[in-house]
């Protein structure tokens, strides 16, 4: 059975994520990020998480290889830069959004956590590249809702 591509793509929308923006600094130093739901924990001893990037992607080279990078889960206030750091062409960072981590990665300010990795693993996916971090830091607030990601909107926790 042939699968559909865009009903796939449907079908797996109607799983709910949350939003994360993938950040790292390249070689030159520019501080880079790329949004991403494709988060997920590997392992807890060691401390392994992972997220995918599209083969295609324009700054597959600056993201699939950096030592270090930081997977920053979105607040449900960060919807903007949710948006922003989605587009191709606009992956730099804006210096008011983040601050050096301990291990030079970005972090998102206000982030609901900030995970800095060190690279550990990538792993060919079909049109993704499976990248394996080891988490070297983490911080984490106290309070604040996800940025929840659903059939294509963005959506928000019932109370």
């Amino acid at each position: 059975m042939d699968i559909d591509s865009r009903e796939l793509r449907n079908a797996l929308g109607r799983f709910a994520t949350g939003v994360c923006i993938i950040s790292t600094v390249t070689p030159e130093g520019e501080p880079l990020g790329l949004t991403a739901n494709s988060f997920a924990s590997v392992s807890l001893d060691p401390p392994l998480v992972l997220w995918s990037l599209q083969n295609n992607s324009e700054v597959f080279r600056e993201f699939s290889t950096p030592r270090y990078f930081a997977i920053n889960v979105l607040a449900r206030e960060h919807h903007e830069h949710s948006g922003r750091y989605a587009k191709k062409g606009d992956h730099r960072l804006d210096p008011e959004h983040f601050s050096p981590g301990k291990f030079g990665a970005p972090i998102v300010r206000e982030a609901l956590v900030s995970f800095e990795c060190e690279l550990h693993a990538t792993h060919e996916g079909g049109d993704h590249l499976i990248i394996v971090g080891r988490v070297r830091d983490m911080q984490a607030r106290e309070e604040g809702e996800p940025l929840l990601f659903y059939s294509g909107n963005y959506r928000q926790l019932a109370q």
